[in-house]
């Protein structure tokens, strides 16, 4: 009540203590330097103490580790990952500002921070030693950690002396098996009402900072560079400091022993907007990356495409509407906008457009190719017709080789992680030393074998298949033209093909089958599946995701003849 200061980020004077006896502003949880003077009678009469210490910890005596709880380590994966993301080109207030305020957020709302403490299995367990201690005499403080900019040192979550004193008692009993204090708890509770914390769930809330901030990474992009190990994910927890010892149930929390899965990761962070309570976020318009036309020109690069198919995108995304703002902004808890998948959403234009000027029936395409053909024999002035057939040629031996090459180095990794895990100082010898060799055998079984080691990881890149304009051996189709597929009509450019074939005539409940769209291969055209698999690398999603996209945006342009159709179907029904 003495400190009246107003907070410096939000202009409020409401402040709260910390277990660390800093000042914390519970308005916009910001903590600041200041602390509180207490005045202690238990010593010399009218000495004074300042509170200064940040919280010790309980060390343990046999292997020199400390206590620390579940959300600490995945405070350090956050950290560790805004870092790698920072490193990349992102935003500097990402870390700081941005996912800070988002992880304060969820352990406010899952009740381990900044609020009352939770009547769980540890506070039942602790009762009888909640009654004796003074230290917790005001319920609106932060429990169990106080926790400090993402910036700070590691593992500078601040835990209650008094608390975790306590808690080490019952820990005894209920975490023999884990490293840290809440290991077994955490997994032992019943957390349907609130979001567990997952690994997959750090990309989950690094995704949710990057469109926050409309940063030109895509989701897909986000999954690529943590599997091509720019960004901490598996094997993160050997970054942990030596004292956060991990055994039992705290390996089969941040052990990761499989690749992050797209689904997941997107419909986690929706669920995680919504669990937070988060207002509209910031308006995805023309000019931010995410935005269907800006996507459509990269992948169309990407894919080795004609410049010219941007202005059959850009048409298709204007009379659909799915370029429009209210469609492309989140809106967390509306359950009646659509989520949108922007990398996925601009690769299924791409597929449509392609289906609307070549058709992509295993017939029609060839008979333009080979039109386009005879016309570049004859053709001597200005830039040649794009030729369905040869695209088809090098893009898929460029494909190949880059499947087999992904395929080849999913094969070959080592989900151990480099780091051995020891969990006591007496077997710490023995576990290097029996590392070390089998490094060495490695290293010469690999001489033996005449096998490459492993070069360095390549520089993180937006493109996964490059297509110069200077070669001269015709590979790269950017500036050729569409004019073998088009036809001038009312002084508009429209495609010389007057059919189109639907994926499907109705589509499905999302929710109930989770797909719009059933897909399988042998159903559909061989040129289909092709462009299908091209975009499913680019984006390393299942082909299926992309059909359901594409079911949705034919379904968006041709909806009046749709409707038309069923009712004419229903009244012959009649």
């Amino acid at each position: 009540r003495d400190f009246n200061e107003r907070c410096a980020q939000c202009s409020e004077v409401n402040w709260g203590l910390t277990d660390g006896g800093r000042f914390y502003c519970r308005s916009c949880h910001n903590v600041t330097e200041r602390t509180r003077e207490v005045v202690n009678t238990d010593f010399i009469t009218n000495s004074r103490v300042q509170t200064i210490s940040k919280g010790l910890r309980k060390q343990e005596n046999n292997d020199g580790g400390c206590e620390w709880y579940i959300c600490e380590g995945f405070q350090l994966v956050l950290k560790k990952q805004a870092e790698a993301l920072e490193a990349l080109g992102v935003c500097p207030q990402m870390k700081d500002e941005i996912l800070c305020n988002f992880w304060r957020c969820y352990l406010q709302k899952s009740k381990q921070a900044y609020c009352k403490r939770p009547a769980g299995e540890t506070v039942k367990a602790l009762s009888t030693c909640e009654s004796s201690t003074d230290v917790d005499s005001d319920p609106e403080r932060p429990s169990l950690l106080h926790l400090l900019s993402l910036s700070e040192s590691e593992g500078d979550l601040q835990t209650d002396c008094s608390f975790a004193s306590s808690v080490s008692k019952v820990s005894e009993s209920t975490s023999v098996y884990s490293g840290s204090v809440d290991g077994s708890l955490y997994l032992m509770k019943n957390q349907k009402e609130q979001l567990r914390m997952t690994m997959p769930m750090t990309l989950s809330f690094c995704y949710m900072a990057l469109l926050w901030l409309r940063e030109p990474i895509t989701l897909s992009e986000l999954l690529r560079f943590v599997v091509e190990g720019h960004i901490p994910y598996l094997n993160v927890f050997q970054h942990f400091p030596e004292k956060m010892k991990l055994c039992g149930l705290d390996l089969r929390i941040f052990c990761v022993e499989s690749w992050p899965v797209y689904e997941e990761v997107f419909n986690k962070m929706h669920e995680l907007a919504a669990f937070l309570d988060l207002p509209r976020f910031p308006d995805i318009t023309e000019s931010c990356f995410l935005h269907p036309d800006m996507l459509c020109m990269k992948y169309l690069m990407e894919a080795n495409l004609p410049d010219e198919l941007h202005n059959w995108t850009c048409r298709v995304v204007k009379k659909i509407g799915i370029g429009e703002v209210d469609f492309l902004t989140l809106m967390p808890g509306n359950k009646s906008t659509r989520k949108v998948k922007y990398d996925v959403l601009a690769a299924a234009v791409i597929v449509v457009v392609l289906k609307l000027l070549f058709l992509l029936d295993d017939h029609y395409e060839w008979l333009l190719s080979e039109f386009a053909e005879e016309r570049n024999k004859n053709n001597t002035e200005g830039g040649p017709y794009f030729e369905f057939k040869k695209w088809y040629e090098v893009v898929k031996q460029s494909l190949d080789v880059e499947q087999k090459k992904l395929d080849e180095e999913r094969a070959k990794y080592l989900w151990r992680c480099e780091k051995p895990l020891f969990y006591s100082v007496k077997n710490k010898s023995k576990v290097l030393k029996r590392r070390q060799m089998v490094v060495n055998l490695q290293n010469q079984f690999g001489k033996l074998s005449g096998s490459v080691q492993r070069a360095e990881k390549p520089n993180p890149s937006s493109f996964q298949l490059r297509w110069s304009e200077e070669n001269t051996n015709g590979s790269c189709f950017h500036g050729h033209s569409l004019k073998g597929v088009l036809q001038e009509k009312c002084g508009l450019l429209t495609a010389m093909n007057p059919d189109y074939w639907l994926c499907t005539v109705k589509l499905c409940n999302e929710k109930l089958c989770g797909h719009l769209a059933h897909y399988r291969e042998v159903e559909f055209p061989q040129s289909y599946h092709f462009v299908l698999g091209l975009f499913s690398f680019l984006l390393r999603i299942q082909p299926s995701y992309i059909h359901d996209e594409v079911c949705m945006v034919e379904h968006k342009l041709f909806n009046k003849k749709l409707y038309k159709k069923l009712k004419y179907n229903t009244v012959l029904r009649k």
